[in-house]
């Protein structure tokens, strides 16, 4: 089963209005490996007759104590022992098939669980991704698919292994001395009721403590990525005692999980070995005074079975912590393959080109849970072509303006018109590939400097390339690093300034030829040199291009085809520089520094 099916099989769950929380968690864990029943199956089969000597040598044994014990001929004993050789020379060639049917089917499953949580990933709208934190949803793609893939195992060795072993003491003990077929079925319900009091408090547990692991994990991701900040203002002690806190929990939560799975395990084995003494000693009892006619052979079989008998149970049984963090992880998983938080692109109208037209109808923006709106009454016709400044006080709507030009959001109130098409009828996917954004923190990823520009788009023509790098004022520092283009630049482009890995960026949305620009103060990390090469590039590459330019420097602006004062999530006034600076006391404070934008 591929990726789109897993997420496919979790939809068919919605559908039936039987979400994660309540729906069977087998059923769900069934869903999940649609497609792999045939080598569960021949797995399930091959470890049956591997594990056969497991659950028939205590039978051999049996037989052969009794032989010797009435004086049969010798060959029958030679007679079991070529049983009980052939019996175990099986196991390898059955362990290994077992082994890898189990492993193909479970890695598969994994892979394509994987899959399904990336792609899910991608089509969850932005707002859900920024309330989620990086580094906790890592853990669920890793740890929580890692547990479920150990249940499955769990659950395979121990229900077929312990379930046939139980299944031939009883069938066996039947048929040789059904008198105690009662003593043996006691260990059932005992096995039971040691589940069913550790069931709720383990689940509970386990919840505690995923919990505790994603906040430590995203702890963790926050002071690796603060660790410049932090050594820069020597605040070491500070991060240490942050993420310590994070530490403690986790010791807390598994100290307390470790303890219920501690109590369960030992009241597990105390039970079943004292019902093992029980059995022996009972049986022992019947052989002397024969008030059960066995033999000395029916007393070692029967010693032999209670015992696969009750560490069978006990196998089962001590799987709970294993399963019961493999549920917990499936509920996880579920809250994000099946959070309704969706950018709803399916179906909707794809646009084969793009001409730049922006209009924005009395448009405004809530975020979830915000006491107050982000943007309201937005209206603003933006011509193909055009270059719009965004200006204002820190808060005042500006990223959230741009991000509902790129579609990262939608409006909630009013509507967004692109090229004429109301933004809700539109597959924005398709918008955006006619679009590139510069932000403000570059983003870049390990490898070469090529594969950072060209990111997503494969093969890039060298003339189209080194346009792109020469248009964004790329030349210089090139020229410097010993491959060039083809130069590895490190995690997170280390190896490179702030000027440069910004400067890459520009080239980077270039290099797309876009219709639409959107600049998030695209000059904010260069020297003045630098910054007054990349702003002559930007004016000649803004030209026929639609552009909306954030500004925090009110110089990289004064050129713009027009300018919007922005406050408290309204625009207040709009124009060109010199007419706003004589008029607009707000915009004039800005450019003065006297407000910081």
């Amino acid at each position: 089963m591929n990726a789109p099916s897993v997420a496919m099989n979790c939809a068919h769950l919605v559908a039936e209005d039987c979400h994660w929380g309540r729906a069977s968690a087998l059923r769900i864990y069934g869903y999940l490996y649609a497609g792999q029943q045939w080598r569960l199956a021949l797995s399930a089969l091959i470890y049956l007759v591997k594990h056969s000597p497991a659950v028939l040598l205590p039978v051999i044994t049996g037989l052969t104590i009794d032989a010797l014990s009435s004086g049969a001929d010798f060959s029958q004993v030679w007679f079991y022992a070529l049983g009980a050789a052939l019996l175990i020379a099986q196991n390898l060639p059955g362990h290994y098939l077992h082994v890898r049917l189990l492993s193909q089917a479970v890695r598969q499953v994994e892979r394509n669980l994987r899959r399904a949580l990336s792609q899910r990933i991608q089509q969850l709208s932005i707002g859900y991704t920024q309330r989620q934190n990086p580094t906790a949803l890592q853990t669920r793609m890793l740890r929580d698919v890692e547990s479920v893939e150990q249940m499955t195992r769990a659950l395979s060795d121990g229900v077929l292994g312990s379930g046939s072993a139980i299944a031939v003491a009883l069938i066996a003990t039947a048929m040789r001395v059904p008198q105690f077929l009662l003593l043996f079925l006691v260990t059932v319900p005992v096995a039971c009721a040691l589940i069913m009091f550790t069931r709720a408090r383990l689940a509970a547990r386990n919840r505690d403590f995923r919990h505790a692991m994603e906040g430590m994990s995203a702890r963790v991701g926050e002071m690796t990525q603060l660790l410049p900040l932090t050594r820069a203002h020597a605040l070491e002690q500070h991060a240490l005692e942050r993420v310590e806190d994070s530490f403690e929990r986790v010791s807390q939560e598994g100290l307390a999980l470790d303890s219920v799975n501690a109590w369960f395990n030992g009241m597990a084995w105390v039970c079943f070995q004292a019902l093992n003494a029980l059995c022996l000693f009972a049986a022992a009892w019947a052989y002397h005074t024969q008030s059960i006619p066995i033999t000395l052979g029916d007393v070692v079989l029967l010693s032999g079975f209670f015992t696969s008998l009750t560490n069978s149970v006990l196998g089962m049984a001590s799987m709970l912590p294993q399963v019961s963090r493999g549920l917990e992880a499936i509920h996880s998983i579920g809250e994000l393959m099946l959070s309704p938080d969706l950018e709803q692109n399916e179906g909707k109208l794809a646009l084969k080109g793009v001409a730049g037209s922006v209009v924005f109808e009395q448009a405004g923006y809530s975020y979830p849970d915000a006491a107050c709106d982000a943007l309201s009454g937005i209206t603003l016709a933006v011509e193909p072509g055009q270059t719009i400044a965004l200006v204002g006080p820190s808060g005042s709507g500006k990223s959230t303006l741009s991000n509902l030009v790129i579609g990262l959001l939608r409006p909630t109130q009013g509507r967004i018109r692109l090229d004429g098409h109301d933004m809700q009828t539109l597959d924005l996917r398709t918008w955006r590939q006619h679009l590139s954004v510069v932000p403000q923190d570059c983003v870049l990823f390990e490898g070469s400097l090529r594969d950072n520009v060209t990111f997503g788009l494969g093969r890039v023509d060298e003339d189209r390339l080194h346009r792109a790098l020469h248009d964004a004022y790329c030349d210089e520092f090139i020229s410097n690093l010993p491959y060039g283009v083809d130069t590895q630049i490190g995690g997170e482009g280390g190896q490179l300034s702030g000027g440069q890995r910004q400067r890459l960026a520009i080239a980077r949305a270039l290099v797309r030829d876009p219709r639409v620009l959107v600049l998030d103060e695209a000059s904010s990390a260069l020297d003045s040199d630098s910054e007054r090469h990349v702003q002559m590039a930007l004016e000649r590459l803004r030209r026929g291009r639609t552009t909306f330019v954030i500004a925090h420097r009110m110089s990289t602006v004064q050129h713009a085809d027009r300018i919007l004062v922005m406050e408290q999530g309204r625009i207040v006034d709009s124009g060109t520089h010199p007419d706003l600076l004589a008029r607009c006391e707000l915009y004039a404070r800005l450019c003065s520094g006297e407000i910081q934008a």
